[in-house]
């Protein structure tokens, strides 16, 4: 029999830009989209951690976080 002790998802998400809109309209969009995403994790009680948040040359974002996986524990995966 096996049970799962500890469970984390690592994902790599990236914040694009939209190419129909004006440059600064499409950054202030995508500074919006990732303040609602880091939201939306606290709302509904996810633990999570985000290792690295990296602004790109041209105004998108990259988002590296770590969020826990069902109920499951997530042990030392946070730390």
């Amino acid at each position: 029999m096996k049970r799962i002790q500890y469970a984390c998802i690592e994902k790599t998400i990236h914040f694009q830009l939209k190419e129909d809109v004006a440059h600064d309209i499409a950054v202030s969009a995508v500074k919006r989209e990732v303040e609602a995403y880091k939201k939306s994790l606290i709302q509904k009680r996810i633990k999570h951690k985000i290792c690295e948040e990296t602004v790109q040359e041209d105004g998108s974002v990259i988002i590296k976080v770590k969020t826990q996986y069902n109920s499951h524990p997530t042990g030392d995966y946070m730390d």
